[in-house]
């Protein structure tokens, strides 16, 4: 945890021996993460990895684990710890049981428990599962009823669920966070999208008219974007299809910002190839390939544009003179 209030941990059985591994599973996820018991349910090689992210009123779990089963017992319940989790499985299935009802999570499925509820959750086959938490008191003011939301199926084709999931794991790569400005705004996107998810069936396109989720969506396709400017196939199409708008609501988002889909996707290319140039580790590639490695497959169009944005060419760029950004 860093002065920011903001952590960021990665825990992998692989790195101990096989008779160790559920005591280490145990001592860092059980008992400092979910404050629950953990049992191997099946003899079979035991595997865990978990990517934690901690942020101020939210943590982001996302991880594979061997067939198990996982229990917040009654005495453990007594520790005052009061949030919601929502649980999501990513691949097989996991039974989740709680306050006198089962729930079969398929692929896709999620579920909201409550940490005040005894509750077990087992997997069956080894898989892939997302889960996040928020206090009681960030979510109640949310949603109508919040208590009553809790061990209620929320099946893989909710639009807001799927826009959650999408979003949530785009903050959750490293590049997505490195940053406070970044990290400040993450957290009251989801409280808003978890809320929308606890409250019924809407598609993607109509939860997205909602005020708030905008900037939420336009943050996500910023960081896709981010994440993806070096392809060559990367579209407008292509990032709204992966986050279910349409393009021209997409653009409509990043106009209202001021500026325009192509506009930012070309700076954050511009942005790649000068830090590129200015790295001793790539002064044996030539600009073409560097170009070429920061998305452009046009090496006039790429040099015009660095230029005009820069006030130099790359080659100066590579001799020394760094340059600076149009305004």
């Amino acid at each position: 945890m860093n002065g920011f209030g903001f952590s960021a941990l990665q825990f992998s059985t692989e790195e101990f021996p096989d008779n160790e591994r559920l005591a280490m599973l145990r001592e860092h996820y059980g008992r400092t993460v979910l404050k629950a018991e953990i049992e191997i349910t099946k003899d079979v090689p035991f595997e865990a990895r978990i990517e934690s992210h901690i942020l101020p009123d939210l943590h982001l779990l996302s991880g594979t684990l061997s067939p198990a089963r996982i229990t917040r017992t009654r005495a453990q319940i007594a520790d005052g710890d009061d949030h919601f989790a929502l649980v999501v499985s990513r691949t097989n299935s996991i039974a989740v049981t709680s306050r006198g009802r089962e729930v079969l999570l398929q692929p896709g499925d999620g579920v909201v428990t409550s940490s005040q509820d005894v509750t077990t959750f087992e997997r069956i086959c080894k898989g892939d599962s997302f889960s996040l938490r928020v206090p009681r008191a960030v979510l109640a003011p949310l949603v109508v009823n919040v208590d009553d939301a809790a061990m209620r199926l929320i099946p893989c084709e909710s639009g807001a669920l799927q826009f959650l999931k999408t979003y949530a794991a785009a903050v959750m790569d490293e590049k997505a966070l490195s940053d406070l400005s970044s990290r400040q705004i993450v957290a009251p996107h989801i409280h808003d999208l978890l809320a929308l998810t606890l409250e019924g069936p809407r598609d993607v396109a109509e939860i997205a008219k909602d005020r708030g989720v905008k900037a939420a969506l336009l943050q996500a396709a910023k960081t896709y974007v981010v994440n993806n400017s070096s392809r060559q196939d990367l579209s407008i199409g292509s990032v709204a299809a992966h986050l279910g708008v349409t393009p021209r609501h997409l653009q409509r988002l990043f106009e209202n910002e001021g500026t325009t889909f192509s506009s930012f996707l070309l700076c954050q290319r511009l942005t790649r190839a000068h830090r590129m140039l200015c790295k001793p580790q790539f002064a044996g590639r030539s600009v073409s390939a560097i170009a070429y490695d920061a998305g452009f497959g046009d090496l006039s169009y790429f040099n015009r544009c660095f230029r005009r944005f820069y006030g130099v060419t790359p080659s100066d760029v590579r001799n020394g003179n760094t340059g600076g950004a149009a305004t």
